[in-house]
Formats: C-alpha cells, sequence, structure tokens
C-alpha cells in the first residue's frame, strides 16, 4: 500500500509512473488526497476540541478549589457537550480513514524507475542468457510422457483423488522432489538465510499484509468457516512473522528460507501451457525472504537474482533472465526479474523463478519499520523469490536429460537421490 504523505507530495509523479502498469490513478487519487483533507481538517476540528476540553477541565478542578461548585458545574455542563461533539468527530474520521484506506488499497505499488513499459509477457525485457537450446531427436517425449513410461508420477491418479492439477509423486519421482527440496533448502543455509518450517493456512490480516487480499482473493483456495487462507507461497506466513514489529537498524539484513506446499486455484488457466507439471493447484516450492534497510534492498535484488542463477547453473539447466515488464509486473511489486528454464521436448521457456522487490508496498501494510541509532523508525524494504518452485524444475530435467537408457540425474543432486538415473 502506498503511503499517503508521498501520494500528498508527489501525487503528479505517481499518476505518470502508474502508467507503467497500466493503471488510470488520476481520479483515484484525487478521490484520495480529497479525502486526505477533509480528514486532517477533521483530525484538526478533534484536537482542538479536545484542547479546550483539557483546558476547562483544569478550570472546574480549580474552581472546585476555591469554593466556587456553581460556577464549575456551568462549565462542565459544557465539557459534556465538547466530549459529545468529539464522539461525533471520531466516528466521522474513522469513516474518511476506512474509506481512505478502501481506496489506498486499490492502487498497485509504483514500478522501479528501470521497469519497461509494456502489456504483456511477451514485452518483457530479456536481460541474459545461459546455456544454448537444447534440441531433442524427433521421438523425444514431453515430462508427462516420461512421468508415464517410468511411473515416477501419476496425474491420472491425483484426478482421481482430489481433481486435476494434484499430482502423484511415486518411487525415484518422490525421492527426486525430496531431494531438489533439501538441496534447495541446504544452499540457502549456506548462503545464510535461516530455515523455517511454516503454517500452510494463514488468517486475513496475514493475506492482507503480503497483498493477497484483496488483489487475489479469487485465486487462494479459502477455509471460509475458519476465515483461513492455504497459502500460494511461503512468503506469505514467513514475511508476516514481522507484521507489526520493530526492527532495530543492526538486525538487518533478515535473511529466511522456507520449503512449503504452495496452492493457487489458478483460475482461468487452460490449453497446452497447463499440462503435466506445467501448472499445477498443489506444488512444493523453496522460498528466500528478505528484510532490508531501504538504502540496500536493490543490491540486495541484485544478490538475490545472481543465487537463483547460481541454482541454475549448478542444475546444468539453460536458462534466461527477464525484467518484468509494467504489465506484468505484479499488483505489489515494484521490480521483478524472472528465471525461465529451456524446455526441450516442449520447446519453449518455462519459468521457475521470480524475485521482487516490494520496496515499502508490503511493510506499510504490516506496519513493519526499522528504528535507527538515533531512534528515528521508517518502513523497511520487503524482498522474496523463488529458490526455487520445484514442478517446471523437475519438468526440464526430465526432459533436457532424457537419454535411450533413462533420464540421467544432475550430478548435484546424485548425493540427494542415491541414484544417478531413471529408467
Amino acid at each position: 500500500m502506498l503511503e499517503i504523505n508521498k501520494i500528498r507530495e508527489n501525487s503528479k509523479d505517481i499518476i505518470e509512473r502508474l502508467k507503467i502498469k497500466n493503471f488510470k490513478a488520476e481520479e483515484i487519487i484525487q478521490h484520495i488526497l480529497e479525502l486526505d483533507r477533509k480528514r486532517r481538517e477533521t483530525q484538526k476540528k478533534n484536537d482542538d476540541i479536545l484542547a479546550e476540553s483539557n483546558r476547562l477541565s483544569k478550570e472546574i478542578g480549580m474552581l472546585y478549589k476555591r469554593g466556587k461548585a456553581e460556577e464549575a458545574n456551568k462549565i462542565k455542563a459544557k465539557t459534556t457537550e465538547l466530549k459529545k461533539q468529539t464522539q461525533e468527530i471520531g466516528e466521522l474520521l474513522s469513516k474518511f480513514t476506512k474509506d481512505q484506506e478502501n481506496l489506498l488499497i486499490q492502487i498497485p505499488n509504483l514500478p522501479h524507475q528501470s521497469v519497461p513499459a509494456g502489456k504483456s509477457s511477451d514485452d518483457n525485457e530479456i536481460i541474459s542468457q545461459e546455456g544454448e537450446e537444447i534440441t531433442l531427436s524427433d521421438n523425444a517425449l514431453a515430462h508427462w510422457d516420461l512421468a508415464s513410461k517410468y511411473k515416477i508420477i501419476d496425474f491420472e491418479l491425483g484426478n482421481k483423488v482430489t481433481g486435476a492439477g494434484f499430482p502423484f509423486y511415486r518411487g525415484k519421482g518422490a525421492r527426486i522432489q525430496r531431494a531438489l527440496i533439501n538441496y534447495f533448502l541446504d544452499q540457502a543455509m549456506d548462503a545464510g538465510y535461516l530455515e523455517y518450517q511454516p503454517p500452510l493456512v494463514v488468517n486475513e490480516d496475514s493475506a492482507f499484509g503480503t497483498g493477497q487480499l484483496p488483489d487475489k482473493d479469487g485465486q487462494m483456495y479459502s477455509i471460509p468457516e475458519d476465515k483461513l487462507f492455504l497459502i500460494p507461497t511461503a512468503e506469505v506466513p514467513i514475511t508476516n512473522i514481522y507484521r507489526k514489529m520493530i526492527l532495530q537498524e543492526d538486525e538487518l539484513p533478515v535473511k529466511n528460507a522456507a520449503y512449503s506446499n504452495c496452492f493457487r486455484r489458478e483460475a482461468g488457466s487452460w490449453g497446452k501451457e497447463v499440462r503435466g507439471l506445467n501448472r499445477l493447484h498443489q506444488f512444493d516450492k523453496v522460498e528466500i525472504v528478505r528484510i532490508e534497510h531501504p538504502e540496500t534492498s536493490y543490491d540486495a535484488l541484485e544478490e538475490m537474482k545472481e543465487y537463483v542463477a547460481g541454482l541454475l547453473r549448478k542444475l546444468e539447466l539453460p536458462f534466461r533472465t527477464a525484467r518484468l515488464c509494467g504489465g506484468d509486473l505484479s499488483f505489489t511489486s515494484a521490480l521483478t526479474y524472472d528465471f525461465e528454464v529451456w524446455s526441450a521436448a516442449q520447446k519453449r521457456w518455462l519459468e521457475v523463478s521470480s524475485v521482487s522487490n516490494f520496496e515499502t508496498f508490503q511493510s506499510n501494510r504490516m506496519k513493519l519499520r526499522i528504528k535507527d541509532k538515533k531512534g528515528k523508525t521508517f518502513l523497511a524494504h520487503t524482498l522474496n523469490g523463488s529458490a526455487l518452485a520445484l514442478p517446471r524444475i523437475l519438468a526440464a530435467i526430465l526432459e533436457n536429460n532424457q537419454t535411450p537408457e533413462g533420464v540421467i540425474i544432475p550430478e548435484v543432486l546424485r548425493p540427494y537421490t542415491g541414484f544417478e538415473m531413471i529408467n
């Protein structure tokens, strides 16, 4: 959520920058500013009445001490009227504040200056590519056929037990899933991240804090009777650890990592891009989350970007990195880098990670602040990234490493799998 003081001071610049996200902000910004004006005027009126009430209360006390009870009682009646006024003004203030917040939460985060203009993923800026686009023989199989051939993933059984998008992993398929999770977690620990195992459900305050509510409520699975939501990513519970907290400056940076199941309804998805492991309703992911000082957050983002690239290098997967354009940037993000691996059998790039800087957008919602050595407090910057999401990583490993004898396991995973080939 954008800070009201920044909107007040930089409304024209904010309106222009939001055009990069294809968001027309003029009308809503003007409405917010008008509400803000009324709220501040009302607050001043309330403060003036409270000051007058306090002054009269002291005067009443002095009059009673002097034995002037009759005069004191007359003034007391006036304070009763003032108290009634403050109650009415308080209700009006609450309404202005609520109306203003309801408008503020409709405005996306401002894009970073480096975000290119564009309307969709077709307009994203490819900033690097490592590895060649592998070409397979004509009889090469897509990962869903390899999964069936080697009996490592059962999509039909998942459909029977739950529904589409909830596969069963079995045998070596289950073991390579566990291997990837442990490998990614071990790599995160080596990079200085603290491991958490978070809850898989969160409350409304947490979903609001990281921006899933109200923007993505239709994409989350909910438990209405308990007002809980299944997490779409470990970002939500891990970032919300720090909701309503003040961190000391010397506690930074905060670096956390977590493995979790992730649940996404993926409403509106269809076609070949959802086949097999390409798009699931439940999947595994290791997430990295950072809390940073505003002055260092973009250095941290670059560090996270290089960290994810390092994981893909070690898995020996061809990949490319894209800077998302305004039209593909999420509601909450200021700058996002996507990582895509080459799927040799599908002959296309598959997104496997996003690393993002949210600046103060989430911390303003969560009231997460930093206190410096002089005692000054200010909003923190929050960042997160997939390191990594497993389904498409596994799809690329299966497709790119297939041979007539079987699928070769990347060398870095063999100590975790206990086998070198799926056959």
